[in-house]
């Protein structure tokens, strides 16, 4: 099993800055990959940042430029640096780590981003 704990969402006006942080335990040993998924009103789920064991990120186009993902694997932790926040940036986001054997995937609880204008 793998638990994820979320920090770092809050209110932000726009043009600011938020980092938020997903602590990993458990059967981390386990785990190939990690991101950040999130959530606007009234749409889909998006993934909005990825990054591979071996470091290779992914990003959404429309968080490129602006979005950092990194890892810490010292203290178990992946990180999302958000710079440059736009209104539409607004959502609840998720961490989600996938691990092996067997392709399992887990999910944070969540933690709110609200981008005032």
């Amino acid at each position: 099993q793998v638990q994820l704990v979320e920090s770092g969402g809050g209110l932000v006006q726009a043009g600011g800055s938020l980092r938020l942080s997903c602590a990993a335990s458990g059967s981390i040993f386990r785990i190939h990959a990690m991101g950040w998924y999130r959530q606007a009103p009234g749409k889909q789920r998006e993934l909005a940042a990825a990054i591979t064991s071996g470091g290779t990120t992914n990003y959404a186009n429309s968080v490129k430029g602006r979005f950092t993902i990194s890892r810490d694997n010292a203290k178990n932790t992946v990180n999302l640096q958000m710079n440059s926040l736009k209104p539409e940036d607004t959502g609840v986001y998720y961490c989600n780590a996938e691990a092996l054997p067997g392709r399992l995937t887990y999910w944070g609880q969540g933690t709110q981003v609200t981008v005032s204008s």
